[in-house]
């Protein structure tokens, strides 16, 4: 992004009357009052047979846990989503500009825990999970993105930029675990003090900067001269060890019974993405590679084993690096996906990730998508059985990108592995336009979820939740959430809470979807 974004941002607080956060709806741009508010008719629940990911022992249960779900990153849910019957949208502005709400988990009462970002830094919230209200905030200190951005009015570094929080989990205790802009680890629990007011407290932090570089960027530090390695992701294993990831190729450990930090270099590798975690091992993909990790006795990441992918010649406009850009899917019969990066047209990948699979008989299949020249993605497959589904978002790249009624190309696939494992098959292919989002599935009636915003010739920018048959890929009905690039997603996921409602974050808050019907 250059500097033209300054007088777009500048334009977004003339047109909305931007003024001190306080609790309100999200203000809807020009126009959506000319656009259709749904379409289609209500699906009736067809839940779908298989097995549920296995449960993590040290996260909240599948489908409370974090951006992905579950550990094995499937983008599924155990209840039922809305099913169109009269949905009623609600919103509600976090901050005057920007405070996205990305990732949404739900603790053990129904509330939300949520990391929602403003240009201050970002807020870890505790949200009702009726009226959106916040119950309680703990502010984390701004990314150096932030002040680089402001100080070079260059603000894709923002929009680049995953780590501070971004990815965090809530674990079997509902506290929230995350890595700072500090390179510090922090546990996080939520109470209720006897007046009823709710508040956060740090019950555990953990300091990386003995092994990850931290000279960054900050109002006091403006031209640092040495190293700064933001940390990426943060997961637990099996075993409880909490797994961290760098930007620039670090992965380590902290034993929270210990205290003791472990770490090994990827060196000439970026980790922009999250990782997906099984009893086998932890899963990580780097902008060259895929690896399985185990823990050594001290704690020390050792790898598996490592697979090279197609990274291509360079960042597709809809992709945050150079490499693949989604978080390991584990699935099926000891399988693992990702996409590749290659130049002409994206490849899903399934391999055997057992650590005594020979190298040359790892790759399961590689199945080309979209169109040629137009493919990429840079948000989470979700698995269920042995199907895949893969989302394009070729041609987005922050609020700014879809303005004044543009889209993207689009495309979903769905994809399923052959029940011999000789291979995969094209299942469906539907050309609804998701431009960034995390989609989701439920697998308790059958429908997948997508944030969609198709070209309009008026200029307007209507942004709908739609939901499409999982088994043949039909759009069954979609909702207008809003209008206008504040209720633009901007890589955020769909989160199905476990009262059937959808919640999305955008660009200045967070939406919520559900039946009234």
């Amino acid at each position: 992004m250059n500097c033209a974004v300054v007088p777009a941002l500048v334009a977004f607080t003339a047109m909305y009357g931007i003024s001190p956060a306080q609790a309100e709806e999200i203000p809807k741009a020009p126009g959506h009052r000319l656009v259709s508010h749904y379409d289609g008719s209500p699906a009736t629940a067809v839940p779908l047979p298989g097995e549920q990911p296995p449960q993590h022992p040290y996260l909240a249960p599948n489908g409370r846990s974090g951006m992905h779900s579950d550990a094995a990153g499937s983008a599924t849910s155990p209840w039922s989503g809305p099913l169109g019957r009269n949905p009623q949208v609600t919103s509600e502005k976090i901050a005057a500009l920007g405070g996205e709400c990305a990732t949404a988990t739900f603790d053990s009462g129904g509330r939300l825990v949520t990391v929602c970002g403003t240009f201050s830094g970002f807020k870890v919230k505790l949200l009702d999970p009726s009226t959106l209200a916040t119950l309680a905030e703990h502010q984390l200190p701004q990314r150096s993105s932030t002040v680089e951005a402001i100080t070079s009015l260059d603000f894709a570094k923002i929009f680049k930029d995953t780590s501070g929080g971004a990815y965090f989990y809530l674990d079997n205790q509902d506290r929230a675990v995350l890595a700072d802009s500090r390179q510090h680890v922090l546990r996080l629990s939520h109470s209720q003090d006897p007046d009823g007011s709710w508040k956060f407290t740090v019950d555990d932090d953990w300091d990386l900067t003995g092994q990850v570089p931290h000279d960054c960027v900050s109002w006091t530090n403006l031209w640092p001269s040495g190293t700064c390695d933001p940390v990426t992701s943060v997961m637990p294993d099996w075993d409880g060890l909490i797994w961290w990831v760098t930007r620039q190729g670090r992965v380590g450990t902290v034993d929270p019974r210990t205290a003791r930090i472990r770490s090994v270099r990827l060196a000439g590798e970026e980790i922009q993405n999250s990782f997906s975690v099984a009893e086998d091992g932890v899963s990580i993909v780097t902008d060259h590679a895929l690896y399985s990790f185990r823990a050594s006795a001290d704690g020390t990441p050792e790898a598996q084993w490592r697979q090279t992918y197609d990274r291509g010649t360079g960042t597709k406009p809809g992709s945050v690096n150079q490499g693949s850009g989604t978080t390991p899917d584990l699935f099926g019969d000891g399988y693992a996906a990702i996409t590749d990066n290659a130049d002409d047209r994206m490849n899903v990948l399934v391999y055997k990730r057992g650590a005594d699979v020979p190298a040359g008989e790892r790759l399961v299949c590689k199945v080309p998508v979209f169109g040629s020249g137009a493919s990429t993605t840079d948000n989470s497959l979700i698995t269920w059985g042995n199907s895949i589904v893969v989302e394009n978002n070729y041609g987005y790249e922050n609020p700014t990108t879809l303005v004044l009624g543009k889209s993207v190309v689009g495309g979903v696939s769905r994809i399923d592995v052959r029940a011999d494992g000789s291979g995969c098959d094209t299942v469906w292919q539907s050309g609804i336009h998701s431009p960034s989002t995390v989609p989701k599935l439920s697998t308790a009636n059958g429908l997948l979820y997508f944030y969609e915003k198709e070209p309009n010739a008026w200029g307007i920018d209507a942004w709908y939740l739609t939901a499409v048959d999982f088994r043949t890929g039909e759009r069954r009905w979609r909702r207008l959430t809003g209008t206008g690039p504040l209720y633009d997603n901007n890589w955020a996921p769909i989160t199905l809470g476990p009262d059937g409602t959808a919640y999305v974050g955008v660009f200045n808050g967070i939406v919520a979807v559900r039946d009234t019907g």
